[in-house]
């Protein structure tokens, strides 16, 4: 199981989310408020993930502490209705 930080991050905002794991490399896919997200991780000599989350028509790649800055920008996004 990968982006584990991410996922805990999605459940605590109550978004319902999908996730595919291949070569060893984890994938979300969610929806909130009627738009598409995503976070899909890669390796490419370094860990990283590509994401909608700041613009969900554009897509930006992270790397570093990809998880926690991704994890801290769903956090504080509006709670949703449960």
């Amino acid at each position: 199981m990968r982006l584990e930080i991410v996922q805990e991050a999605l459940k605590k905002k109550n978004i319902s989310f999908q996730y595919t794991e291949e070569d060893g490399c984890g994938s979300l896919d969610f929806m909130f408020r009627g738009l598409g997200f995503h976070v899909w991780e890669y390796y490419d000599s370094i860990w990283g993930a590509e994401t909608n989350i700041y613009e969900a028509g554009r897509s930006q790649d992270i790397e570093g502490d990809y998880e926690q800055e991704i994890a801290r920008e769903i956090l504080s996004w509006p709670d949703m209705i449960s």
